[in-house]
């Protein structure tokens, strides 16, 4: 939440509007906290069916916005969740398109990477290739999903934003005193990118736990599963018995157009096939 804040601050006055999807967490999950940080910035949700903005309505919400002038908040900021709410992955050149919108309109371009390394272990590609390459002028990016504690960083890709990165820290009270000790996890954490590794597993888990899934008569998937989040429909039966044998789960609000009981699972680094199967078995033994 601090990380994404800060961030756009570095891009966006206190008159400015930032756009996101209507699922992203600085929108549904934040308890105002851009808008805190920016001292007042208008978030804009824009709706879509799987947590990925699309061209058309991104392009039309910048029209609207600048149609009103001084009236409306100044379209300011782009951001965009990698992974998003639900599980999908921007493809790159998804994300070029929506970044080339947004640098036409004189906007910079933040992306969420709570998930970051869940998201490039499917695309397999480089870190460059899924930010700056693509237009993304500032990463939030998330360790505590992949291993850490209490570790997050914030990544310019344009130096002059980078200039008064510190001082906003400051001023935020997240500097905080043997921050050294908590900062020198990340070392740990990139070495022989092992932030990559463990999002693989994770991600490998999830997809186990997805095929699983699947299989069961009673179970849909609305959204693919391409990081380590699996969101299902289940019958409320099966949830409560679930929910009974100890699984810990979220249930969530279902988008639009999606009917029945919505809930969450999240894989991590050290889940094993077998924490999977176990849940698979438990799935298919209630009555």
């Amino acid at each position: 939440t601090a990380a994404n804040g800060l961030a756009l601050t570095a891009l966006t006055p206190p008159w400015g509007a930032i756009l996101c999807d209507e699922s992203s967490h600085i929108f549904r999950r934040e308890c105002g906290a851009p808008e805190f940080f920016t001292s007042g910035a208008k978030l804009c949700p824009i709706p879509s069916a799987e947590g990925r903005m699309h061209t058309d309505l991104l392009s039309r919400t910048i029209a609207d916005l600048q149609a009103g002038g001084r009236r409306l908040s100044r379209p300011s900021a782009l951001s965009l969740s990698q992974a998003s709410e639900w599980g999908t992955v921007y493809t790159i050149e998804q994300l070029v398109e929506l970044t080339t919108l947004a640098h036409d309109a004189g906007m910079g371009v933040h992306m969420d990477g709570a998930r970051f390394g869940n998201a490039l272990a499917h695309l397999g590609c480089s870190p460059a290739d899924a930010t700056w390459r693509a237009g993304v002028d500032i990463l939030s990016l998330g360790a505590t999903k992949s291993g850490a504690l209490a570790a997050e960083m914030v990544v310019t890709f344009d130096t002059t934003l980078a200039e008064d990165m510190e001082r906003r820290i400051k001023r935020a009270g997240h500097l905080w005193s043997k921050q050294r000790f908590i900062s020198a996890q990340i070392l740990a954490w990139l070495e022989n990118d092992l932030w990559l590794h463990n999002a693989r597993q994770a991600n490998e888990m999830a997809g186990r736990l997805a095929r699983g899934l699947l299989r069961h008569p009673a179970a849909t998937l609305p959204f693919d599963t391409q990081a380590n989040e699996v969101f299902a429909i289940l019958p409320e039966l099966l949830v409560q018995g679930l929910e009974a044998a100890g699984y810990i789960f979220l249930r969530r609000t279902a988008p639009p157009g999606v009917e029945g009981t919505l809930v969450r699972f999240v894989t991590s680094y050290d889940t094993q096939a077998a924490d999977i199967d176990a849940l698979l078995e438990a799935l298919a033994s209630i009555e």
